[in-house]
């Protein structure tokens, strides 16, 4: 059992590092945006590269920033019956929705997308824009590596769930 709670521990952490790298990805974006209006309307001077790097800033923070929003129990969610639930129905819940539900559908998001992504590496996929970012093949990497990393954060939340449903209950 120790194991498994060393292994969820683990992705947890590494779910935590990429939500605390990207969320710098918000503050960057902000930052290109004033300076791309500025030079547009202030210098009269355009700016392919940056306007294209907010984004990937933008694609980075909502693909990678999707497993810790999962870790944190910050995604969306139809709480019509779970809010009243106790917390072994809970964890009962999270632990089938993420094994029939989370699950699957990274599998399939991996997989649905993996021609996608490599045609875009084996051609180098650059913007079509001239001065544009020339890789647009990291950019469609972010797919795949979104659904890989929320499928190690549903891993965790099984796991996790499991360990608490294996403890008995106690009145209290």
């Amino acid at each position: 059992m120790k194991y498994w709670a060393t292994l969820a521990q683990t992705i947890d952490s590494v779910s935590r590092s990429v939500g605390n790298a990207v969320a710098f990805a918000a503050i960057a974006m902000a930052l290109v945006t004033t300076t791309v209006v500025i030079l547009r309307y202030g210098f009269g001077q355009g700016a392919i590269a940056a306007q294209e790097s907010v984004l990937y800033l933008h694609g980075a923070l909502f693909m990678l920033g999707a497993a810790p929003t999962l870790l944190t129990d910050k995604h969306v969610r139809v709480d019509v019956f779970y809010r009243n639930f106790t917390d072994r129905q809970k964890h009962w819940v999270n632990t089938i929705g993420h094994t029939v539900f989370t699950l699957p559908f990274c599998t399939l998001i991996v997989f649905g997308s993996w021609g996608y992504v490599s045609e875009s590496w084996s051609i180098m996929e650059s913007s079509p824009e001239p001065g544009g970012i020339p890789a647009v093949f990291l950019l469609k990497t972010l797919i795949p590596a979104m659904a890989l990393l929320l499928a190690l954060q549903a891993v965790s939340l099984i796991i996790q769930g499991l360990i608490e449903l294996s403890e008995v209950p106690t009145d209290g």
